[in-house]
């Protein structure tokens, strides 16, 4: 495994997109990528999030998932005990988790300091939101689902339509069609 030692976290919420939380995982930890599951239990429905439910994606996988057996390949933490130094990579997925994720003062200051740190901040499909609430894509080429384009710009960054967008630390991907290349970019930047 050419990748062992390198540490990413994934961050989740809520209605995250599924395959764009699994898909990474795994392809990551066959490249002997430690990676984490940062969580951030949070809801927009009129009664708080329920402690002991499991964090759900659009599509009804959970986080923790139920086939997995954590300390093998992942682990999970909550993002406010998550520290950028212990890793070289954070990764934010799209579906509806990011605008739980933007509106958490933790998450906003973890992923300003993995940039901060030069470390790789990569995002992809809506997962850019969270970029544009850290203030971190003014100025940046970056990629996105289509339907934040309006949001990318309006940040101050330029929006390139391709399936990967790296402007030095930061790297987009538009959405899950893209997982593939996004997985290969992410891979390639932790290898250099």
């Amino acid at each position: 495994m050419r990748l062992s030692g390198k540490k990413a976290v994934i961050l989740v919420s809520n209605e995250f997109e599924d395959l764009e939380v699994f898909y990474p995982m795994l392809r990551l930890s066959e490249e002997g990528i430690w990676v984490t599951l940062g969580t951030l239990k949070a809801s927009t429905h009129p009664r708080p999030a329920i402690p002991e439910k499991p964090i759900t994606g659009r599509f009804g996988l959970t986080v923790p998932p139920f086939v997995h057996k954590e300390g093998v390949r992942f682990d999970i933490k909550p993002i406010s005990e998550l520290s950028a130094g212990a890793y070289d990579a954070v990764i934010v997925p799209g579906g509806f988790a990011p605008h739980y994720l933007r509106k958490d003062a933790d998450t906003k200051a973890f992923v300003r300091d993995m940039q901060s740190q030069g470390k790789l901040v990569a995002a992809i499909c809506g997962g850019p939101w969270l970029l544009i609430s850290a203030g971190l894509l003014k100025g940046r080429r970056a990629t996105g689902y289509i339907a934040i384009k309006d949001d990318i710009e309006n940040a101050g960054a330029t929006f390139v339509d391709e399936p990967v967008v790296v402007d030095g630390n930061i790297l987009c991907s538009r959405d899950s069609d893209d997982l593939p290349d996004f997985c290969v970019a992410i891979i390639k930047y932790l290898a250099r």
